[in-house]
């Protein structure tokens, strides 16, 4: 049974005023099958945990470690860690003018297999995970996000997820933008990479509306660069009604 295990996890970041500590030492264990939502006020270290298990080079990690299967993810490269099985659906997809879509699906496929996937099953397979999304076909022959709706954009990164079926699923805000159909779509393709491999995700959200379809196992709500507090769905629920006044008297959002 996979494992991704984050310990005491410090990150710190450039800034103009110099630098500035993020996370203040995070602890997560994720298992195999899994979900995890990580929920908190806007500053609290969300996506700075998704792109420092990521490796996102803007970002440094002071100590701690992130762990899959026992294996140190943050002595890899990023391409590396992809490899080892960890994937990061980004809140800002970027375009990449030049490359289309399917040649961008089939390298990344093939970079992470260690070989190219049979061009006729390859097709049916991207076909159907386009379907299940609702995507047009020609979305294969369009450059990468360039001129996507912020709705298309989500779409397209859990396209990759369905394709390139890591272990573990980091998902930063993939909810974010979504009308309430397109949530509907992106989640139940999440469910059908869950289902189909088995892998642990890590859902950093705002709102409790997607965890509506994508069902937590944990919730834990970050504050300040540290878990202030973790139980199951219904800490989601009460979020929603109570906000994160609690949370933050006292602490200084960073």
């Amino acid at each position: 049974m996979s494992v991704l295990k984050i310990e005491d996890l410090q990150v710190s970041v450039e800034t103009e005023q110099g630098t500035k500590q993020i996370l203040r030492g995070v602890d997560l264990t994720i298992g195999q099958g899994e979900t995890h939502a990580i929920m908190g006020p806007n500053g609290s270290g969300k996506s700075t945990l998704a792109y420092a298990i990521a490796g996102h080079p803007k970002y440094h990690v002071e100590g701690g470690s992130v762990t899959l299967d026992g294996e140190e993810m943050l002595d890899l490269s990023v391409d590396e860690r992809a490899r080892a099985g960890l994937f990061l659906a980004m809140q800002y997809p970027v375009e990449i003018p030049g490359v289309s879509n399917a040649n961008f699906l089939r390298t990344a496929k093939t970079a992470i297999d260690g070989a190219a996937p049979p061009i006729r099953s390859w097709l049916k397979e991207v076909d159907a995970a386009m379907s299940g999304l609702r995507m047009d076909k020609s979305f294969r022959e369009r450059n990468v996000n360039e001129g996507f709706s912020g709705g298309e954009k989500k779409r397209n990164e859990i396209l990759q997820l369905e394709l390139l079926k890591p272990k573990f699923a980091v998902l930063d805000e993939t909810d974010s933008g979504l009308d309430v159909d397109a949530l509907k779509i992106v989640s139940e393709g999440v469910n059908r990479a869950k289902e189909a491999t088995g892998m642990g995700v890590l859902l950093i959200t705002h709102y409790n509306r997607i965890l509506r379809y994508v069902k937590p196992d944990f919730v834990h709500v970050f504050v300040a660069g540290k878990v202030a507090e973790q139980g199951g769905p219904e800490l989601a629920v009460r979020l929603e009604n109570e906000g994160y006044d609690r949370f933050l008297e006292g602490s200084t959002v960073g």
